[in-house]
Parts: C-alpha cells; sequence; structure tokens
C-alpha cells in the first residue's frame, strides 16, 4: 500500500550558495531532474498487481519495487512528496489508463470481465425465476383443476354405484336366496291348498286336479331352478361373481 508520510527532504544547500539562485533557474522554467530511485520512487513504484497474469493466462513481468510511471520520471522530490500526500491523486494516478501498471490493468479487466460473467448470469437467473414462477402458477392452476375434476369423479362414481347397486353381486344373490325361499313357500302354499279341499270332503273334477298339478309343477320347477342357481353360486360355479 502506499503511506501518506512525506519523504525526508533533500539536504540544505551551503550557506555560501545562493538558495534563490539555485532553486530558480534563469530561463524561469522549472528544472528537470533525472528519474529517481531512492525511497520516494520505491514507495511510489511498489504499485499493487505486480507479477499477476494478464487475461489471457501469460505471466507478466514483475519489474520491482523501483517501477515509477513514465508519468513520474522527471517529476521532482517536491511533486512527488505532494502526490503521495494527497490519497485522492495518488490512487487517479495508480489507476489512470495512463499510468497504471500491465498487471494491474490485467487485474482489472480480469475483474471486469468476471462482472460483466456475473451480470449475464444474474440475468439468466432472473430470466429462469420468472420462468420458473410461471411454470409455478401453472401447475398450480392444474392442481386445482385436477382435485375439482377428482371430486367431480367421485361424486359420479357415488351415483353410478347408488344405480347399480340393485344390479350388485350381493344384491343379486340376495334377491336370489330371497327368490328361493318365496318359490319354497309358494310349493308349500300349494300343497297345503290341495290337502285342504281333501279335507273338505268335496271332490275335486279332474280339470281342478289338472291345472292344480299344472300349476304345481310350473311352481315345483322355478323352485329347483333357482335353488340349482343358489348352490351354484355357493360353490362358485358362477362365472364373473367369485
Amino acid at each position: 500500500m502506499y503511506s501518506n508520510t512525506p519523504p525526508v527532504p533533500p539536504p540544505k544547500p551551503p550557506a555560501s550558495q545562493d538558495v534563490s539562485r539555485i532553486s530558480t533557474p534563469s530561463t524561469g522554467e522549472a528544472p528537470r531532474h533525472p528519474p529517481f530511485h531512492d525511497s520516494t520512487v520505491a514507495e511510489l513504484g511498489s504499485q499493487p498487481g505486480v507479477g499477476q497474469t494478464n487475461p489471457s493466462g501469460q505471466e507478466l513481468e514483475d519489474p520491482g519495487d523501483k517501477w515509477l510511471p513514465k508519468f513520474l520520471e522527471d517529476k521532482s522530490k517536491q511533486d512527488l512528496s505532494d502526490i503521495l500526500s494527497d490519497p485522492a491523486l495518488l490512487s487517479a494516478l495508480t489507476h489512470s489508463p495512463q499510468t497504471i501498471h500491465p498487471s494491474l490493468k490485467a487485474s482489472h479487466d480480469a475483474l471486469q470481465a468476471a462482472l460483466v460473467e456475473n451480470m449475464d448470469r444474474a440475468a439468466q437467473l432472473l430470466d429462469l425465476e420468472a420462468r420458473l414462477a410461471h411454470q409455478r402458477a401453472t401447475t398450480q392452476a392444474q392442481l386445482l383443476a385436477t382435485h375439482a375434476l377428482e371430486r367431480q369423479w367421485r361424486a359420479k362414481q357415488a351415483d353410478m354405484d347408488h344405480a347399480l347397486a340393485p344390479f350388485a353381486p350381493a344384491s343379486l344373490y340376495q334377491r336370489l336366496a330371497q327368490g328361493v325361499a318365496e318359490q319354497e313357500a309358494v310349493c308349500q302354499a300349494l300343497e297345503e291348498s290341495f290337502l285342504e279341499g281333501e279335507g273338505d270332503g268335496g271332490l275335486a273334477t279332474e280339470r281342478e286336479v289338472a291345472d292344480w298339478a299344472r300349476r304345481y309343477r310350473e311352481a315345483k320347477k322355478l323352485y329347483y331352478l333357482r335353488r340349482e342357481r343358489k348352490e351354484r353360486w355357493d360353490e362358485g360355479r358362477v362365472g364373473g361373481w367369485r
């Protein structure tokens, strides 16, 4: 880092010399001094970033701690001292395009490239975030619509189950068992009516006997048919109702 402490002033000239004549040239122009390489120059030359790589990946040569920008090579010690005592001016000289060291410029270029890449990534992330929010909203709407359709399907299924309840296997088996019992009762009622008719002492005509026999035969036939169906069902021989 740069120091804000000014360097030690140069030694005073001998008393026999005229200071005003030494400090003020006869031509009225400021004296030009050769490049300085003392501690003041070394303090200015300790630029940050020396020895770093350029954007192409090549290592930049380290010029050492006595490097000095060409802009300052012809400045007097007093000018250099003024520059060191002004942090704003020192920072401006350090980062100015005309006086910046190539290694520091390479560092700035790499940082600028990284910043541009980060901005591009941030823009991509913002675009992805917007697309994700849109997809999330769309998915949420589809999920709500699916839940509504599921509720409607369950209601329709309940109505269908209620409408098909009489034709369900349990209902059909119950109706078959009830039909067997009812038909058995009909046969018993026919037998009892025939026996009661004989108990009255009256003789049934041949036509009445034939009519009763026909009705009893048909009732018994239906009873045996229903009982056979129930037995087959109980044995698991009814296809589709096991």
